[in-house]
């Protein structure tokens, strides 16, 4: 059987992954908060975690791996959006407002990520439908000293717990001195986190030993996860943003109740664009339904999204995109029609190692270059390319980019015969008859068009 080699952040080294039961390996990862479109950042580690969905799937096989991700649907900004929403004169309570706009947001999510083909997990959670679980978790903490109930919340100790600090590397009082940490009345200790607190009647809630309220954030993910993986489980995921406070918050309120939780932990890096924070501020920040409008294809933005480890900031730049687009173009007028054979070996081999999809990726170009279409295409289910599902775009080019390559090629044309290489001028004159361009030569220049029978595919493949 393969061995798949996972870097743990717990350990801080890269470790041969070993499943606590091979018949079903389990994976949790924090999915979104449920208040608008996903943006590019938030879907890196959706393809960073279906990759590795993937590869568990194709060592295991598909029967054999559970993968859970949340939605967060108790939030400030979804309870903002509600309000608005009434006072603007939606009918409906304002928990049914709340649930509407949840499940407008959930339902833009899975349409946009399916566009980027990630498989949908195999639960979905919504943290509104484990509040039981959250409140019987958090009554166990308190009986147990590691969380104390005042002025109608509930805060986890944080000193009580020896090896708070231990996933993300720092010490509680590195924290106080580095973190923004809220001092309030009702805590004992600045770092002490909410596990519940109040709702007004204004705001969403349910009933509680502690009076109305809803959960903190971190608890939410504790409890969803015990429920459907059990007290202890073989993968937890998400960005590397996650690790304090939450995952770290996740990691003590789990073990303090007596959860083994989870044995390896994976965080992929930030997103960047043309080299800069993606931000409002700086006029870069955009959604994914931003792309797939403007006609960039999701298996597009999925390839850039490979092309870069997930333990490596990702540049997302006009460059890549256009590479990428390019480079499928050509792999999907190979693979055509072709049956899959076994994956290859070296893909597997990359992926397996740390999930290095940059070295899968170079494989696959090794694999093209030898002509394996069928292996090609094995290798690009396994990554989640060159499925029928995400193609048919390859054969829509724009008007302007088809005249930028046209251009391109006439140039180089033009200097292969300056050079007397006239076997590739002739490659490029028999490639623009068979992808259905028209070339004529005047005196002032050479003149095209395209027939009805343009193949963009056929053009893109002459580069």
């Amino acid at each position: 059987m393969t061995t798949i080699r996972l870097t743990n952040t717990a350990t801080r080294r890269k470790q041969a992954f070993a499943p606590i039961d091979p018949g079903n390996v389990r994976m949790y990862v924090c999915g979104p908060t449920v208040y608008d479109r996903a943006h590019l950042g938030n879907a890196r580690p959706v393809v960073v975690f279906d990759t590795l969905y993937r590869l568990l799937r194709h060592v295991w096989g598909a029967d054999h791996v559970t993968y859970v991700r949340n939605f967060t649907d108790v939030d400030d900004k979804i309870n903002a959006t509600a309000l608005a929403r009434q006072k603007a004169g939606a009918k409906g309570s304002l928990e049914e407002l709340v649930r509407a706009r949840s499940d407008e947001t959930i339902a833009w999510y899975h349409a946009d990520m399916d566009a980027l083909g990630a498989l949908r997990p195999d639960e979905a959670p919504r943290a509104t439908e484990y509040i039981d679980q959250m409140v019987a978790m958090i009554a166990g903490l308190i009986a147990d000293g590691f969380a104390y109930a005042n002025d109608g919340h509930v805060l986890f100790r944080v000193r009580k717990y020896d090896d708070y600090g231990r996933l993300s590397g720092r010490s509680v009082d590195d924290m106080i001195a580095g973190a923004r940490v809220e001092v309030a009345p009702y805590k004992e200790d600045p770092m002490d986190f909410v596990l519940w607190k109040p709702s007004d009647g204004d705001l969403p809630g349910w009933p509680s030993p502690w009076g109305r309220g809803r959960p903190g954030w971190h608890i939410e993910c504790s409890a969803m996860s015990n429920a459907l993986l059990g007290q202890e489980f073989d993968i937890h995921g998400g960005g590397n943003d996650l690790m304090f406070p939450h995952h770290e918050n996740e990691v003590a309120q789990s073990k303090c109740s007596g959860h083994g939780f989870a044995r390896y932990w994976l965080h992929n890096e930030m997103l960047q664009v043309e080299g800069r924070k993606m931000s409002k501020s700086l006029g870069n920040f955009f959604t994914v339904r931003d792309l797939l409008d403007q006609g960039v294809p999701g298996e597009v933005i999925r390839f850039v999204f490979l092309g870069t480890h997930y333990r490596k900031p990702m540049d997302w730049t006009e460059k890549k995109r256009a590479e990428a687009e390019a480079t499928l173009r050509k792999w999907r007028a190979m693979v055509g029609g072709v049956a899959a054979s076994a994956v290859p070996e070296p893909v597997a081999a990359a992926l397996s190692d740390d999930l290095n999809t940059a070295g899968a990726l170079s494989a696959m170009h090794a694999l093209a270059a030898k002509g394996d279409a069928a292996g090609l295409k094995a290798a690009g289910a396994l990554l989640g390319i060159l499925s029928d599902d995400l193609g048919g775009w390859e054969a829509i080019v724009s008007d302007d980019a088809a005249s930028d390559l046209i251009k391109a090629l006439l140039f180089e044309r033009a200097e292969a015969r300056k050079n007397k290489d006239f076997a590739r001028a002739d490659i490029l004159r028999d490639g623009f008859a068979a992808a259905g361009v028209v070339v004529k030569d005047t005196a002032d220049g050479a003149t095209w068009e395209l027939t009805p029978d343009f193949d963009a595919a056929r053009l893109e493949a002459l580069k």
